[in-house]
């Protein structure tokens, strides 16, 4: 069987039919689109130390949720169905892996310190501004009680946004996550860091 003698549908068929040699065929086929993507994403998933073995099984799940999913009379072209089934999965699990290191650090780290062998402190992630009222919040507040009062005044999406920043990630990056433009996640950075500066502020710090 070479997947050159069936189209996309016939081997999506046969696949939900259990057809583990259509499977194997229609993902050699479309295999460079997981490879693309994940190397689009290397940057992102080497900062936040993944293994690309787990990224690799979450692009093959986002695959097989498209074989899946996938109807030719509602949907696109197979190929791009694929895409983004994928790309969604890979978006998902970088998000988790984001969020349980943001709460490993919170956990274990203080804001002072460093981490991922770099001299850069969670609070130099953040901004490394001489001015920045962000450095006024070392040995002056408790670190989980700073951390619910920011999770409380930030939006969803910039509390989204604050735990990959905290995670190590840049704007640009954050913007390969969550699939948004670079200037939106720039512009949303600056409303953290204000509202963040406010909350210092109010307790006097």
């Amino acid at each position: 069987m070479e997947y050159k003698d069936y189209n996309d549908e016939e081997l999506v068929y046969l696949i939900r039919e259990s057809s583990s040699e259509a499977k194997d065929l229609l993902l050699s086929k479309y295999k460079y689109i997981i490879d693309a993507l994940i190397k689009k994403y290397s940057g992102v998933i080497r900062v936040l130390n993944i293994d690309f073995k787990d990224i690799y099984q979450e692009a093959y799940l986002g695959f097989m949720d498209a074989i899946n999913g996938y109807n030719p009379d509602k949907d696109s072209s197979l190929k791009t169905f694929i895409g983004l089934c994928v790309q969604r999965k890979i978006q998902s699990a970088l998000r988790n892996a984001s969020r349980i290191k943001n709460k490993i650090l919170n956990e274990s780290l203080s804001l002072e310190q460093t981490f991922q062998d770099d001299k850069d402190s969670l609070l130099y992630t953040l901004g490394d501004k001489k001015e920045d009222p962000l450095l006024k919040i070392l040995d002056k507040e408790n670190e989980q009680v700073l951390g619910d009062k920011i999770k409380t005044n930030l939006s969803s999406f910039e509390y989204e946004v604050y735990s990959l920043l905290v995670s190590g990630l840049d704007y640009n990056e954050i913007a390969l996550i969550l699939d948004k433009d670079p200037k939106q996640i720039d512009n949303t950075i600056q409303r953290i860091r204000n509202k963040v500066k406010k909350i210092v502020n109010n307790k006097g710090l």
